[in-house]
C-alpha cells in the first residue's frame, strides 16, 4: 500500500464539494460474509444458487428457496461491522461523504452509523407480502424455519419473500435515488470493495467525476480512477480516514 496514494485519496475527499461512497461484496468479506463471484468459493460458483436465485425460482418453490439460502442470510444478519464499515460511517459524520451506494444486502453499513444509505439490491431487514405487498420483519421468516412451517405468510394469506432483487427482478427503488443524487453532481466517489462487473449497479460508477477504488482485485474503471488502492479494505479506509483528520489538523 503506498503511503502517496493514501494522502492523494485524503486530500481528493477534502477537496470534493459532492462526494459518496460505493460498495460491494468486499466490504462485508472482513466481516465474515463471503463474496459472489470469486472462482469456487463465490455464491454463484454454486449452479444452485444461481438457479434458485430469481423471481420464478422463489414462486415455483418457495419453501426451496427459503431452506437454501435462510441459513446463509441468518449468518447475515448475525454479522458486525468491520473497520471498513466504521471508516465509511465516519466519514460521512465528519461531512465528508454525503452517504453510501451499496450493493449489499446486509444492513451493516447502517450497523456501523452510517445514516444515509442507498441499499439498490434492498436489505434482510423486511418481508413483503407477493400478494397485498404489506412489508412485515425478517424474523418472520426464522420463526417459520424453527416451525418448520415455510414459505412464511402474511395475516392474508399470501407469501412472504425477502424484500430483495433476485436476479431478473426490476432494482430497489434505491438504485433509482441513487443514480438521482449521482446525476445531480457528484464529483467524487469512492469506490470500495466492488468487482464493478454487476450490473445495472455499476453504472452508477459512471455518473462520477471521479473515482477513488478500493479493491482486492482490478476493476474495469481502474484505468479513470484517480487513485487505485490494492487491498483490504478494512486496513485501507482507516489509513484513509486518519490521513483526512491529519490535514484537517495542519489546515490542508
Amino acid at each position: 500500500m503506498d503511503g502517496k496514494e493514501i494522502e492523494r485519496a485524503a486530500e481528493l475527499l477534502l477537496k470534493a464539494q459532492k462526494a459518496c461512497a460505493f460498495t460491494g461484496a468486499g466490504v462485508s468479506t472482513e466481516s465474515g460474509i463471503p463474496d459472489f463471484r470469486s472462482p469456487g468459493t463465490g455464491l454463484w460458483s454454486n449452479p444452485e444458487a444461481l438457479a434458485l436465485a430469481t423471481g420464478e425460482a422463489f414462486l415455483r418453490d418457495p419453501a426451496r428457496f427459503y431452506r437454501f439460502f435462510l441459513p446463509m442470510w441468518q449468518d447475515y444478519r448475525r454479522a458486525r461491522p468491520n473497520p471498513a464499515h466504521r471508516a465509511l460511517a465516519e466519514l460521512e459524520e465528519m461531512g465528508i461523504l454525503r452517504g453510501v451506494i451499496t450493493q449489499n444486502i446486509d444492513g451493516l453499513h447502517r450497523k456501523a452509523g452510517s445514516r444515509v444509505v442507498w441499499e439498490v439490491h434492498g436489505n434482510l431487514e423486511n418481508l413483503i407480502c407477493t400478494r397485498c405487498r404489506r412489508t412485515a420483519p425478517f424474523d418472520l421468516a426464522e420463526e417459520a424455519w424453527a416451525k418448520d412451517d415455510l414459505p412464511p405468510r402474511c395475516a392474508c394469506g399470501g407469501i412472504l419473500r425477502p424484500n430483495i432483487v433476485l436476479f431478473g427482478e426490476p432494482m430497489a427503488p434505491d438504485f433509482h435515488r441513487a443514480a438521482v443524487f449521482l446525476r445531480q453532481g457528484c464529483d467524487l466517489l469512492l469506490v470500495v470493495g466492488s468487482s464493478l462487473t454487476v450490473y445495472p449497479a455499476a453504472i452508477l460508477v459512471d455518473y462520477a467525476r471521479e473515482l477513488i477504488i478500493v479493491n482486492r482485485e482490478p476493476t474495469p474503471a481502474d484505468d479513470r480512477a484517480a487513485v487505485v488502492l490494492r487491498g483490504q479494505a478494512g486496513i485501507i479506509l482507516p489509513k484513509i480516514v486518519e490521513a483526512v483528520k491529519a490535514r484537517r489538523r495542519r489546515g490542508c
